[in-house]
């Protein structure tokens, strides 16, 4: 008897169906495009108030949808040809890479999207205003790398990094990192494919000492799978939960120094032992773009 009572909804099931592949097919329609699409051929017309309503019940909402990297054809393809070649690697596979990577922290954080309230004559009220810095204010340059085993060096870059600067990296952090934590000369360097890491005196470093470790070739345009991104993501947070933040660059390198020394081991660890469904994450995209 309750089942019988109340108006007869509009939209069936078959008119779900059809919602559902104008939603596929066009993820970026408005509201009044969904409504007069699915009116066309229909006997009984709808309204957006309706549209919206039975969109709701099957599970859409209105989201902002994520930013990522433009990827090439190409570079899809060698990413694609990077998981093939990697996907039976196991989780004791990955604990002989070290991942490495470079990041920067401002000084000063966008706030994103703020609303307040206020009336139409307190545009310039002072509470109601959000300050900007050019640059935020200026920022900290960091070189990083980390294994399962432990974190690795830390190092603040002063200027812009180049090829001599990042071959005193390699030198003093990165070879005594895999000698010490690689002795039996199987472990892999793992590094992205900026301009400097592939300077031609870069290049012939890591031939020099290509007994001692191996350089992983790495796909481009592939941040999501490093895991050394979610690390930087911590930092990142836990320097803006600090009660007291930098108001300079050296307070502000001090901080990211003390996070990155304090991360914890399960942490890391964690972010490695991942590396397996990475990998099936980027099989199943056909080289595409994973959420990281």
């Amino acid at each position: 008897m309750w089942q019988s009572c109340g108006r007869k909804c509009l939209v069936d099931a078959r008119g779900q169906r059809k919602m559902g592949r104008l939603i596929q097919a066009d993820r970026r329609a408005t509201l009044t495009e969904i409504t007069t699409r699915y009116n066309r051929g229909m006997q009984q017309s709808i309204c957006e108030a309706t549209t919206h309503t039975t969109l709701r019940r099957m599970g859409y909402n209105s989201r902002r949808p994520h930013r990522v990297p433009l990827i090439s054809s190409t570079n899809r393809k060698k990413r694609l040809q990077f998981a093939q070649a990697h996907q039976n690697w196991t989780v004791e596979d990955w604990k002989n890479v070290a991942w490495s990577d470079e990041s920067r922290f401002l000084l000063r954080h966008s706030d994103g999207r703020v609303r307040i309230w206020r009336k139409q004559n307190e545009n310039m009220d002072p509470s109601c205003l959000v300050t900007t810095v050019q640059a935020g204010g200026g920022g900290v340059m960091v070189w990083g790398m980390f294994s399962w085993h432990t974190l690795g060096p830390l190092v603040p870059i002063g200027h812009r990094l180049n090829a001599t600067a990042y071959l005193s990296i390699v030198s003093d952090h990165v070879h005594p990192f895999m000698t010490t934590m690689y002795p039996s000369s199987d472990g892999y360097f793992q590094q992205d494919n900026a301009p400097c890491h592939k300077a031609r005196i870069i290049s012939n470093w890591f031939l020099e000492h290509d007994n001692e470790f191996t350089v992983l070739k790495w796909p481009p345009q592939s941040p999501d799978l490093n895991p050394i991104e979610h690390l930087w993501d911590v930092v990142e947070r836990e320097l803006r939960a600090l009660d007291v933040h930098p108001t300079n660059l050296h307070q502000l390198q001090d901080a990211t120094l003390s996070i990155w020394a304090n991360i914890s081991k399960e942490c890391f660890q964690h972010l490695v032992e991942s590396m397996p469904r990475t990998i099936k994450s980027v099989l199943k995209a056909k080289g595409g773009q994973t959420q990281y």
